[in-house]
């Protein structure tokens, strides 16, 4: 099996299968998660400059190697969270191609899940932008309704969900043009 050079190409594309659109989360969400390690880190450093003149006696060279350690200690896990969330940001995927949305959810560093809907199988697509902000920066989520196993697609907190709802209910319906052509095929050549 030979495939053309495609930018966006991705483990078990089939072939002649076409990516339409990748998203990730909007911006803002990880924006909010580092927000609050820049403010825990801005307090460590704040820390060192501020407790020994806030507590001058504590400052022995035994307690003050203890307290370097714990800050640094803290330093290490506030940036293990930082790389989690990056990590998850990053991996947490939604792929539209041509035949299928392909829903590929990082969940920590070891535990990923794929999934995948075919257009054919959507019965209804909602978006929902809730809040000030959300409103302003355009982002929110959008729901795919299906038969299916799995009942709910949810891309989460992704950038410009208005689209992304037409989008897939234009590829739903060209898919369902599509069966009823297969169809109608099928019965006549009975």
């Amino acid at each position: 099996m030979t495939h053309h050079f495609n930018r966006y190409h991705f483990q078990g594309q089939h072939e002649g299968e076409q990516v339409l659109n990748i998203i990730h989360r909007h911006w803002f969400n990880i924006l909010t998660h580092y927000l609050v390690v820049f403010g825990c880190a801005f307090l460590v450093f704040g820390s060192i400059g501020s407790f020994p003149i806030l507590f001058p006696e504590a400052v022995t060279p035994a307690n003050q190697a203890f307290f370097l350690f714990a800050q640094n200690t803290f330093l290490i896990f506030l940036w293990l969270y930082g790389f989690l969330v990056w990590v998850d940001y990053y991996f947490d995927v939604w792929i539209i191609t041509s035949e299928r949305i392909v829903n590929i959810e990082q969940r920590g560093l070891f535990i990923r899940h794929i999934s995948e809907l075919r257009f054919s199988r959507v019965q209804d697509v909602t978006s929902s932008v809730s809040g000030l902000l959300p409103t302003i920066l355009n982002f929110g989520d959008v729901y795919v309704q299906t038969a299916a196993e799995e009942e709910r697609f949810v891309f989460r907190q992704v950038g410009d969900p208005f689209a992304i709802k037409s989008e897939v209910m234009r590829l739903s319906r060209v898919a369902s043009q599509e069966n009823m052509r297969d169809l109608a095929n099928a019965l006549e050549k009975e």
